[in-house]
């Protein structure tokens, strides 16, 4: 699904206007009418009444026609204009058909709302390209101190937040819900806009298809029809070695556990064979853990309690792909070997955890990297390696440039999934939950990402695709409780998300 600016949302609108057609008039009574369909669907049977504010644009026209809508359907609705600035033809005409309407001047005049409702905040919509100020800046305000009494409906973008803009610091509304209009907003997919956005409806409004299949755009939001396209059902005449042979280089002395769910996940993914190479100290316990995996350790005969032997790739060619960074400690000489597998291997690679912060250690490393691997991160990791930022936008900005200066792919983890890719293009991923916020969860991303290298699938078919299957089963899993989930719950979850695909 691709994900547009404020630009290409108008010209969508007035693509829809000229080629259907349809006048702007029907367009917004068409937007207004699936906001107050989904409104009526739920909060129908709570008598709870509605308190619409209206802006003087065509987000207030909106907010007009879904007063109008219901109360014809015998809802108990208040509607206020707030009125700053000439409205909006469309806005004007609509004002006509609310004879309830009432208009406010200035902040003093804010209504008393007596019963607990839903405000509904059709003030400003994706067209806001400044900071909200003055006296409607106050109105937001005191809106937002509504909150705890009444829902807050943001009506395509709570107001004051700017589709392609940091928000941080401006005033703006706090929704519970935002129902946005047929394409995700890049700022409702952003971390420091969590807290405006509230939970994201996205309602289609029928615009022109033709238009969405012809604008172009470097985002995305991965979906239902992405996913069963990148998939590839297995073969029937296959065997173990048709999904390729896995090397993962995970766990130290007391981090052994990263290894073993890591291990679990690349099998669990649907990799044919699997060697886990380990330390000596995780050699019964990754064998007792999880035989399905073979094993080797450091070719010396002391104890070692960390990876610091290159182990000479002396199967080099069995392996498909390298996973490597689960648990391995970020020892000087854990650092070394990591060096010198990189002037050994070439293939395809997974680097997460304390990979990543070797790298980031010494970031010469990074231009060792063949091409095309994945980098996993967590906002923190993502930090260490190329450095801070102000915003989530100027972040986003950074991870896009990194990915394509590096030649690599870049998946940041968080609510959406950001994964960059080395062409300039990002995919958001929409699966998952706080559940998955739980230690182990990152080190099985790492081997379903692993998993679906050692198989075949090219680098950003299986980053969208493993992204989307970790969320997935994560959904699963927090379907009794995200609060007692666990990483192991994911790992066991990931056959019921293949079947989502494959129904």
């Amino acid at each position: 699904m691709k994900i547009l600016s404020a630009r290409q949302i108008r010209e969508a609108d007035a693509y829809t206007i000229a080629h259907e057609p349809v006048d702007s008039l029907r367009l917004m009574e068409r937007a207004a009418a699936a906001c107050a369909q989904w409104l009526m669907d739920t909060y129908r049977g709570t008598a709870r009444p509605f308190y619409i504010f209206c802006g003087p644009g065509n987000n207030g026209g909106d907010g007009l026609v879904i007063a109008r809508l219901l109360a014809d359907e015998g809802f108990n609705v208040q509607a206020w204009l707030v009125a700053q600035g000439d409205p909006s033809p469309d806005n004007l005409a609509n004002q006509a058909r609310v004879p309830f309407l009432q208009t406010i001047h200035e902040p003093g005049e804010f209504p008393r709302m007596e019963a607990p409702g839903v405000i509904v905040d059709a003030l400003f919509g994706t067209g806001l390209n400044r900071p909200l100020e003055g006296w409607t800046a106050a109105i937001v305000h005191q809106i937002n101190g509504q909150r705890g009494r009444h829902d807050i409906v943001a009506i395509d973008m709570p107001s004051g937040l700017m589709a392609d803009k940091s928000t941080i610091g401006n005033p703006c509304i706090h929704a519970r819900y935002t129902l946005t209009f047929e394409y995700w907003k890049l700022a409702l997919l952003l971390p420091e806009n969590g807290a405006f956005a509230g939970e994201t409806v996205l309602v289609p409004i029928g615009l022109h298809p033709a238009y969405t299949a012809a604008v172009q755009t470097e985002y995305h939001l991965t979906d239902m029809e992405m996913v069963r396209t990148i998939y590839r059902p297995r073969d029937p005449f296959a065997h173990k070695g048709t999904y390729g042979h896995a090397l993962l280089v995970a766990g130290s002395y007391g981090k052994m556990g990263a290894a073993v769910l890591s291990a679990k996940a690349v099998m669990r993914a649907g990799a044919g064979l699997l060697t886990v190479h380990v330390p000596d100290c995780g050699y019964g316990i990754m064998q007792t853990a999880f035989p399905e995996a073979m094993c080797e350790t450091e070719e010396q005969a002391t104890f070692s309690a960390h990876f610091d032997e290159p182990f000479r790739l002396r199967r080099a060619p069995e392996y498909d792909v390298i996973g490597i960074g689960p648990g391995t400690g970020t020892e000087p000489a854990t650092a070394k070997a990591l060096e010198r597998l990189l002037g050994l291997w070439q293939g395809p690679m997974v680097l997460d955890a304390d990979a990543l912060n070797i790298l980031s250690k010494w970031p010469s490393l990074l231009q060792l990297l063949p091409k095309h691997c994945l980098l996993t991160p967590h906002p923190k990791e993502f930090e260490r390696l190329f450095g801070a930022t102000g915003n989530h936008f100027e972040r986003l900005e950074l991870l896009r440039a990194k990915a394509a200066e590096l030649e690599q792919y870049i998946l940041l983890k968080g609510r959406f999934t950001a994964m960059a890719c080395p062409d300039g293009s990002v995919f958001f991923n929409p699966t998952g939950n706080p559940g998955m916020a739980t230690a182990g969860s990152g080190d099985v991303l790492t081997g379903i990402l692993t998993g679906l290298l050692a198989q075949g699938y090219a680098p950003k078919a299986a980053l969208i695709l493993g992204a989307w299957l970790h969320g997935k089963a994560g959904d699963l899993a927090a379907a009794v409780s995200p609060e007692a989930m666990i990483a192991s719950d994911i790992i066991g979850h990931l056959a019921n998300a293949y079947a989502e695909i494959q129904q």
